[in-house]
């Protein structure tokens, strides 16, 4: 986030995936709201949208001059 603010977010869970989240952030010393926040980051790099990754290359070739491509 820009200026280190961050967003709230009101976010309603299935108590079971709840307990199951509270259990592995107590597990790995995390609080239930960083550990569902280092869940979202894994999930966002495991698709490719990793906020802090720089841009994917365009499809196809790569231009004659050096652009990316896109």
């Amino acid at each position: 986030m820009s200026g280190g603010q961050r967003k709230q977010v009101l976010l309603r869970l299935d108590p079971a995936v709840h307990e199951a989240i509270a259990k592995w952030a107590a597990d790995d010393l995390r609080s239930i709201n960083a550990q569902i926040d280092m869940i979202l980051r894994r999930a966002l790099a495991d698709a490719g949208r990793d906020p802090k990754a720089p841009a994917p290359r365009g499809r196809g070739r790569p231009r004659k001059d050096g652009g990316d491509g896109g």
